[in-house]
């Protein structure tokens, strides 16, 4: 798994990640070790981008909101 989409999956399912990630992105971003093109995918919220760098096939990227499994 790339380390964009297991980023993005922790977004989604990490509350307090999430809300770190809301603070300040970019100590997220760089603690993950994403790449400077992916870094700037998701600070731009670049979909088209993030869609392509994490490796999602068509269709497999539905939505662009975060979507939380918690509460």
């Amino acid at each position: 798994m790339s380390k964009l989409l297991e980023l993005m999956r922790n977004l989604g399912s990490d509350a307090a990640l999430a809300a770190e990630y809301a603070q300040d992105p970019e100590a997220v971003i760089r603690r993950a070790g994403l790449t400077g093109e992916e870094r700037r995918a998701m600070l731009d919220r670049d979909y088209g981008a993030v869609q392509r760098l994490s490796g999602l096939a068509d269709g497999a990227f539905a939505t662009n909101h975060i979507i939380k499994a918690y509460e």
